[in-house]
Formats: C-alpha cells, sequence, structure tokens
C-alpha cells in the first residue's frame, strides 16, 4: 500500500512591498491581502495519486507543490528537512504566497 502525505497550511505572508509597487492600483486600489483561499492549519491527506484532494481548494497550488507530494509518496527524505519524511512547499503567488508542511503517512 502507498503511503499517503498530510498537507497543512502552515504560513500566509503578503508581500506589501511588490504589492505596493506593481499591482494595478486603478483595478485593486486596496491592493491584495492575504489568500482568501486557506486558513492556517487547514489539512487535507493525499490518498489517490495522482489526483488532489477533493477539498483542497487551489489548482493553481496543487500545480505548484505536486512535485514535492510525489517525492514523499515514493519514498524520498528531503536532506534539507529535520525530520524525515517531510517537506516545506508553496505555491507561486509571488505577491502572497501559501506556504505547506508536508509529511509522508505510513500505513
Amino acid at each position: 500500500m502507498m503511503a499517503k502525505v498530510r498537507i497543512t497550511v502552515v504560513k500566509r505572508p503578503v508581500h506589501e512591498d511588490l504589492i505596493d509597487a506593481y499591482i494595478n492600483k486603478e483595478r485593486y486600489p486596496d491592493g491584495f491581502g492575504r489568500c482568501p483561499l486557506w486558513d492556517e492549519k487547514k489539512e487535507f491527506i493525499v490518498e489517490n495519486w495522482p489526483d488532489e484532494p477533493a477539498d483542497f481548494p487551489c489548482d493553481w497550488a496543487w500545480t505548484d507543490i505536486q512535485r514535492d507530494v510525489a517525492m514523499l509518496l515514493f519514498g524520498a527524505n528531503p536532506p534539507w528537512m529535520a525530520r524525515p519524511g517531510t517537506a516545506i512547499s508553496c505555491c507561486s503567488d509571488g505577491f502572497r504566497p501559501v506556504s505547506f508542511l508536508l509529511e509522508r503517512i505510513e500505513e
């Protein structure tokens, strides 16, 4: 049986300096806030690779992190991580990226 991976939202920063410098202020006069699709500590489980979890709210973020999810599912242990079977990954939104903790679940 293949392992599973738990995805946990760990951080949702906003890069105000980049927003101030580059966002179209006519279209977005108030700039952007944190990505509204996520809540910190929200968890998802990947069980049926390569499908994203049914309740995962952003296809763009899934595309960004799925390589790291696959790495863990197939047994890799990133050498830069303190705990084997874990990784930190994020979506590629340059203004308000979301960081995820990925954890392999062995059964």
